[in-house]
């Protein structure tokens, strides 16, 4: 089940609102009551066309964005790192989070930002130490997500929570696939058409299971929190007036421009 988030235009008729809503055939919205994560899906008599609307973020974390580092081996080699032992986590504030077609927007104080494929868990319920065999119970569904980073930034500052921290540096979407199950499916990203990550999610070290078991042993989860997996090698610097296009198998594309205004 695709959920989305949208704004609904003026014309409408449905309030100026974002809503929410389950998308039934890649071309029809069927509105539902609430946050899913938080309410549940309940359907509601009213629909819309997806060409009618604005697709927003799928969610909005109300705490944190928990990230993984040097989760491929290529990455981590790209990097100059070996493949660590055991995952590595830092955080991107709920406020860097944008949308499909949003803009990233590029901070004044870095020339460099870079585009980093992910796959993004997104938690449905609280939850602390989680066992391996129950981290399905706390999955919500999954979307895709860049981690944009100010890489001259990071290297400057030798650790990453400004070079990952500025608004818009969150993009996330187009949707959360509730029925998503990660394996061997293929992750890329594509910078003004030009393919430059491609890998599958079976290349990861610590899979699903591993990463949020891992966290929820160090900080409770709460609903709605993301979880982002880590990117494969092929990072490189995107391209003011430019866009990129983080894409995965299953879960579709998640399209940005760039933009230093």
């Amino acid at each position: 089940m695709r959920i989305v988030r949208f704004s609904p235009g003026p014309d409408s008729g449905l309030g100026s609102d974002p809503l929410f809503g389950v998308l039934e055939d890649d071309s029809t919205i069927s509105i539902i009551t609430g946050d899913p994560i938080y309410s549940g899906i309940t359907k509601t008599a009213a629909s819309i066309e997806l060409s009618k609307v604005r697709l927003l973020a799928p969610v909005i974390p109300r705490s944190k964005v928990v990230c993984i580092g040097k989760n491929y081996a290529d990455h981590a080699a790209e990097m100059g790192g070996v493949v660590p032992e055991e995952p590595i986590i830092f955080l991107k504030p709920n406020t860097s989070v944008i949308g499909p077609n949003d803009t990233i927007v590029w901070p004044e104080m870095s020339e460099r930002i870079d585009h980093e494929s992910e796959l993004a868990i997104v938690i449905g319920r609280l939850c602390k130490d989680v066992p391996i065999e129950r981290v399905s119970d706390v999955i919500f569904g999954y979307t895709i997500a860049n981690d944009v980073t100010a890489r001259d930034l990071q290297k400057k500052d030798g650790q990453w929570t400004r070079g990952k921290s500025f608004d818009t540096f969150c993009p996330i979407g187009p949707w959360i696939e509730t029925d998503f199950i990660p394996g061997t499916q293929k992750i890329t990203a594509t910078v003004n058409s030009e393919m430059k990550q491609s890998a599958q999610l079976s290349d990861m070290i610590f899979k699903v299971p591993e990463i949020i078991n891992f966290v929820s042993r160090v900080m409770t989860l709460l609903p709605g929190d993301i979880i982002l997996t880590g990117t494969p090698a092929g990072i490189g610097p995107m391209v003011a007036g430019g866009t990129a296009t983080m894409a995965i198998e299953g879960l579709g594309e998640l399209t940005n421009k760039v933009s230093r205004n």
